[in-house]
């Protein structure tokens, strides 16, 4: 991104600026390397109508940026955030620097691009209007910039994004404006180089696995061995199987597992009533939560709706009022019902995401014990640190985490749907990180890890297909079981460790005031005496 200074910023506001010096330039350096990131799950606005400069010079020069702050700003004073922020740091180096992931994935330059992120309602309309125009201006900069690094993307890889860059530009129109019509010819221009790609690119979308241990590991502090990953996650799988079977057959012990599910998820509200059921079953968890102590904070507003058209593509997400925004933004649980022009097929496809068997576990993952208490939580905890840099694969795990909790703590106990539809959304997460292995090692294909989401997750083949064209471009999305396998292991410790003083409320405190840690950071929750 040529004579371009969009990302040299100011300090940090000061109500995210605790430590001094030192956080602001090291913390500072970090985020110029995430921007999307911060804008959005940290709500840094700042960033507002600003891109990242992901041309090859634009990320040399912030991993300088991201080096000299490190050697000469020091160290923070609090051991944890210090370890927190060096693994962020060695997390984008590595992303960037050795592995040099933006020339061959396509995704971080479409996050760059995304205008939804001004939908929400953290300022005046006019001040996000104001960064919208701001941000689209920037896009033929922003492209030009991709377009110089994205020069090793597979064939698959550009395949399985291609919805997604359609979708960027789903509200321009080149008749709105000069800067619509520049930024959507310069967007053809992006969709042209990925419908290249798709078409002539290299057939193996594999980074090879020492790479993807790599970047497993410097994205969470820790040392990954891969094998043993597989093996743990076959165990977790036979695990959530006999679950699955247990429940099915409390259910209506006459028919088989396989035929029973599909009925199952025939029973949906409809289309027109699909958002009102998830406003009830968002009440019904925040009470559970709140009565059972299982998420310290559960103030603020949760608000429930459809996605904004560009994120239509998504079922069901929380998007949370971010740490460093106003107590008064609302957070939104998006769940999306299907187009009344869509075809019946394909209308009914998606709403079995909101059967009565599915729905419920998603709402507790995505609103409480889950997402939503997760993001109230993060506005107390202490530092800047804490606040704005989030482990995926915490965040993931931990509200995956919590769906088996609710099943343990009696979350309608009468009704082993609610087992079900755990014990399926588990089985997807579990196939995502065996697939995640065996792609990037070499050890299936795509049609291999189609199949395995078919058998193992009891998906129909269009869903198991998008489940394993994901898995090419996003090879940490095993993150969910593995973030929860970690918390798991954790929570056996802490029970040892704290013995009769152990109870969910007070370990689930500890945990949650840490932030969002990197899973390698997390047995310094045995440390902690809050609860």
């Amino acid at each position: 991104m040529r004579n371009c200074d969009v990302v040299i910023l100011s300090p940090l506001p000061a109500r995210t600026s605790g430590y001094g010096q030192a956080v602001d330039e090291r913390l500072r350096a970090v985020c110029d390397l995430m921007m999307p990131q911060a804008r959005e799950m940290a709500g840094l606005h700042e960033y507002d109508g600003k891109v990242q400069d992901l041309s090859p010079s634009g990320v040399q020069a912030a991993l300088a940026r991201l080096e000299h702050a490190r050697r000469t700003a020091g160290p923070l004073d609090s051991p944890h955030d210090e370890a927190h922020l060096a693994v962020f740091e060695e997390s984008v180096r590595v992303q960037y620097g050795d592995l040099a992931l933006h020339r061959r994935d396509p995704y971080p330059h479409l996050s760059n691009l995304e205008l939804a992120c001004y939908d929400r309602e953290y300022a005046s309309r006019k001040e996000r209007a104001a960064a919208r125009r701001k941000h689209l201006a920037l896009w033929p900069e922003a492209i030009e910039a991709s377009l110089e690094s994205l020069d090793r993307v597979s064939a698959p890889v550009a395949e399985a994004l291609l919805g997604t860059a359609y979708g960027l530009a789903v509200d321009l129109d080149a008749e709105h404006g000069r800067e619509e019509e520049q930024a959507l010819r310069a967007h053809s221009r992006l969709v042209a180089r990925l419908e290249d790609a798709a078409r002539h690119g290299d057939p193996d979308p594999r980074l090879g696995g020492p790479a993807l241990a790599a970047l497993m590991g410097a994205q969470e502090g820790l040392r990954v061995d891969l094998g043993a990953l597989a093996e743990e996650a076959e165990r977790e799988r036979a695990r959530l199987t006999e679950l699955l079977t247990d429940a099915c057959e409390r259910l209506d012990p006459r028919q088989r597992v396989d035929e029973l599910i599909p009925a199952l998820l025939a029973d949906h509200p409809d289309a027109d009533e699909v958002i009102a059921e998830a406003a009830r079953l968002t009440d019904e968890v925040i009470d559970f939560t709140r009565d059972r102590g299982l998420a310290p904070f559960l103030d603020g507003e949760c608000l429930v709706g459809p996605a904004p058209p560009s994120r239509r593509w998504s079922m069901a997400m929380m998007t949370w009022a971010a740490p460093a925004e106003k107590d008064s933004v609302p957070s939104w649980y998006h769940v999306t019902p299907p187009e009344p022009e869509w075809p019946r097929e394909e209308r009914e496809e998606w709403l079995t995401v909101f059967s009565r068997t599915s729905l419920p576990s998603i709402t507790v993952h995505e609103v409480a014990p889950g997402h939503f208490a997760h993001g109230r939580a993060l506005r107390r905890a202490a530092g800047p640190v804490r606040r704005v840099l989030h482990s995926l694969a915490f965040a993931e795990g931990w509200a995956h985490y919590v769906e088996e909790v609710c099943l343990e703590e009696g979350f309608r106990a009468r009704d082993p749907r609610f087992a079900i539809g755990v014990a399926l959304e588990a089985l997807v997460r579990v196939t995502r990180l065996t697939c995640a292995i065996g792609l990037h090692t070499g050890a299936m294909d795509l049609e291999e890890a189609t199949r395995l989401f078919m058998r193992d997750a009891h998906l129909a083949r269009t869903s198991a297909l998008s489940e394993a064209r994901r898995g090419t471009f996003d090879a940490g999305y095993g993150r969910y079981t593995w973030g929860k396998l970690e918390i798991l292991r954790l929570r056996e410790q802490a029970r040892r460790r704290w013995g009769r003083e152990f109870s969910p409320t007070r370990f689930h405190t500890a945990l949650l005031s840490l932030g969002s840690p990197p899973l390698g950071l997390l047995p310094h929750v045995l440390e902690l005496r809050e609860g």
